[in-house]
């Protein structure tokens, strides 16, 4: 069996394993805190910055069975490990470049309508959203406008531009910033020991460097 990227390997599993985006992190925290969880999300934000691991991980902490919400995602309940695993049936991915049209976006919403199979919600998160086409986009809009109480939206794309004001108005929206050049070398150095490679700072700040603020970029080219 091949061995698995390394970007794939260290993606963070819990929100204390998250490097930077602290505001983000934090609001979330707190929300899943309070219990006051909402019905649509819109990460924004150049590519390799969180946006979709953030989105797996709210996806696991509103199914997870710990009784503390402070410490979900345990990692350690059905639901989590579950979702670790990618065989969780109430966590939906899709991929709007490949899924542009309104008669994807309808079929989602005939689906949505059903009860969650094993959590308490069903998370749908659609990747570079900003390849709706305008029906798709609108279709989508009524979902937003009257949701289920079990559906939960996790929006992502890189192109915050392209996305309708309706869609953003009716989503709770998170920037997400590309990461310093010390926060991608601490991240490349924990990694590196971990893995039992002997490598010196300077280089990880060069590699650092080479991926320009994005975390997956510069894994990518330390695994290389």
């Amino acid at each position: 069996m091949p061995e698995q990227a390394l970007y794939l390997k260290w993606r963070p599993s819990a929100f204390d394993e998250f490097v930077g985006q602290e505001h983000i992190v934090r609001t979330l925290r707190n929300s899943l805190k309070t219990g006051r969880i909402r019905h649509a999300y819109l990460f924004s934000g150049p590519r390799g910055t969180g946006k979709t691991t953030t989105a797996r991980l709210l996806a696991k902490a509103v199914n997870c069975h710990d009784p503390d919400p402070e410490k979900r995602p345990c990692n350690e309940c059905p639901a989590c490990i579950a979702v670790n695993e990618g065989r969780y049936l109430d966590l939906i991915e899709i991929d709007a470049a490949t899924h542009t049209g309104v008669d994807d976006v309808r079929e989602l919403r005939d689906r949505i309508a059903f009860s969650p199979g094993e959590g308490k919600y069903k998370i749908y998160i659609i990747d570079e959203v900003h390849r709706f086409s305008g029906s798709a986009f609108d279709a989508l809009l009524k979902t937003l406008e009257e949701p289920p109480e079990h559906a939960i939206f996790v929006l992502a794309t890189t192109e915050i531009d392209k996305v309708p004001a309706t869609i953003k108005s009716r989503s709770l929206q998170f920037e997400f910033r590309r990461f310093s050049m010390h926060e991608v070398a601490d991240r490349l150095q924990l990694i590196a020991k971990n893995e039992g490679l002997n490598i010196e700072r300077g280089a990880m700040e060069l590699i650092a460097r080479q991926g320009t603020g994005s975390m997956r970029d510069s894994i990518s080219l330390l695994d290389q």
